[in-house]
């Protein structure tokens, strides 16, 4: 009898232990799976190596996966990120079982624009739908049903903010689905620059901080900074 095809998955990068930079769960330690491929390309990605073909993915088993984890040290916390980890089916749903079977907690990135099963699985879904600066166009009837199957309490919104027209998208955001807090990030519109972006990046939150104070009839938003920028620039697998 033929043995099992063993799934694999793409993998660019495993790295940590670090701390997550946005969103919900800012300054949590974690442990980070990058896998590539992605259905948008925004214009500012600061991931692009994902699916601009500059870089292949390594394919990884599950178990090597979680083996080259724990060559990392000991962790508690995994987040899944990409590109779109959510255009991985069965590969991924074994490594959520099996990562979750040791009692690790699970946060995902994703814009919202796949659905898979396992994500019902996951401690922390951080959903970031693209606003109009990344050029990309929101499937919200994707988005809706996402959100229809799953918890309130699993779910974090946060909206990069890079201008006007994305900071009125952010505010339609919050009235279409309500969370009980919206995240915004102040965006990094050079994520290929070499060399000390710190002074810009804080210029760019001040910016972003006066606009929604100003404006009250923003609900329950919080207005954090891509911590990451502030400590490692444009540095990867921080």
């Amino acid at each position: 009898m033929a043995s099992k095809r063993q799934l694999k998955l793409p993998v660019l990068e495993i790295f940590g232990p670090t701390f997550q930079g946005e969103g919900r769960a800012i300054g949590q330690k974690t442990m980070f799976v990058r896998t590539a491929g992605c259905d948008y390309h925004c214009d500012w990605c600061d991931s692009a190596f994902t699916w601009d073909g500059s870089e292949k993915p390594k394919p990884m088993t599950v178990d090597e996966v979680i083996s080259e984890l724990d060559k990392l040290g000991s962790y508690d916390y995994v987040t899944l990120s990409g590109g779109n980890p959510c255009l991985l089916a069965s590969n991924m749903a074994e490594l959520v079982n099996k990562l979750k079977n040791r009692g690790v907690t699970l946060a995902v990135e994703t814009q919202g624009s796949r659905w898979q099963e396992w994500l019902k699985d996951i401690d922390q879904v951080t959903l970031s739908p693209k606003p109009p600066s990344s050029k990309m166009t929101v499937n919200f009837e994707t988005l809706d049903f996402i959100v229809s199957n799953l918890r309130d309490d699993q779910i974090t919104f946060k909206i990069p903010v890079f201008n006007d027209e994305d900071l009125a998208f952010a505010k339609g955001i919050q009235e279409r689905y309500q969370p009980d807090v919206l995240y915004l990030s102040a965006g990094n519109p050079e994520p290929q620059a070499q060399g000390d972006i710190v002074s810009a990046q804080l210029n760019r939150l001040r910016e972003l901080w006066e606009r929604v104070a100003a404006d009250d009839t923003w609900g329950n938003v919080r207005v954090l900074p891509q911590l990451h920028t502030l400590l490692y620039d444009n540095q990867r697998g921080v």
